[in-house]
Order: structure tokens, then C-alpha cells, then sequence
């Protein structure tokens, strides 16, 4: 036995073979092609690539300050932005200075010719609110 067939066999045995290593190059391939085809999947499910957002309208709202009226109302003032002509709800909360709701209002907001509106409105509290502010918006 010469020492290169010591190096054939030990080759053969350990799986170091030309087939072997043919297919290990297309495994890493189909495995970096189904990667990349998962990727672009999400991409697209996910509304980033088309810029959609799923069929809904999206919207934000902002809280931007509240004053404290008096003993019994506090004025909450917020953005909120959604594409014009869209209906939407907020439910405005006061809060204690323990954190306990003592004040809750749900707000109408009509379609608006512009995207982005401040608005403001009072809640009438318990007792003496320490902040005021938006706890959800919805669409209508």
C-alpha cells in the first residue's frame, strides 16, 4: 500500500470525497436561496416593499400637554394624524397622582380635510387629576 492510497482511503472513510464536497456547495445554495426567497416573502407580506398598510387606514396619536381646569376637570391636548376623510374615536383618561383613573371620556372625531389636527378636550375627574391623556385611538 503506498501512502497515497493511505490518503484515499482515509479520505473515503472520514467523507472527504469529490461528492461530498459537490454536495455540500449546492446545499449551501439552496440553503441561502430559500433564505433570501423567505426574506422577500416577508418583505412583501409585510407591506414594506409595496408601502401599504394592509388594507387599513393607519393613524397616530400623540399626547402633547393637559392643564388642570380645577378640582373637577382637566383639558387633555393631543395630535393625531390619519389620511383625510377618516372617522375615528379616542378614549381620553385622568389620572390621580397614584395613578388611579378618576376621569374617562370617549371622543368623536369627524373626517377632517387635513392629516394631521390638534385637538383638545375636558374630562371631568373625581377629584383633583394630576395628568390627563389619550389612552386609545380607533378608527370608525
Amino acid at each position: 500500500m503506498t501512502r497515497s492510497d493511505t490518503g484515499v482511503d482515509l479520505d473515503a472513510r472520514y467523507g472527504r470525497t469529490p461528492n461530498r464536497r459537490r454536495r455540500t456547495i449546492i446545499a449551501t445554495i439552496a440553503l441561502a436561496a430559500s433564505l433570501a426567497l423567505a426574506f422577500t416573502a416577508w418583505i412583501v407580506w409585510s407591506g414594506v416593499a409595496s408601502g401599504s398598510t394592509g388594507g387599513q387606514a393607519a393613524f397616530e396619536s400623540t399626547d402633547t400637554g393637559f392643564t388642570v381646569v380645577n378640582d373637577r376637570e382637566v383639558a387633555v391636548t393631543w395630535d393625531f394624524t390619519v389620511a383625510p376623510g377618516t372617522t375615528a374615536r379616542c378614549a381620553i383618561q385622568a389620572l390621580s397622582s397614584n395613578y388611579s383613573i378618576i376621569g374617562w371620556k370617549i371622543v368623536e372625531l369627524p373626517a377632517s380635510t387635513t392629516r394631521t389636527r390638534q385637538l383638545s378636550d375636558t374630562v371631568r375627574t373625581t377629584e383633583p387629576a394630576s395628568s390627563g391623556l389619550i389612552y386609545r385611538c380607533w378608527l370608525t
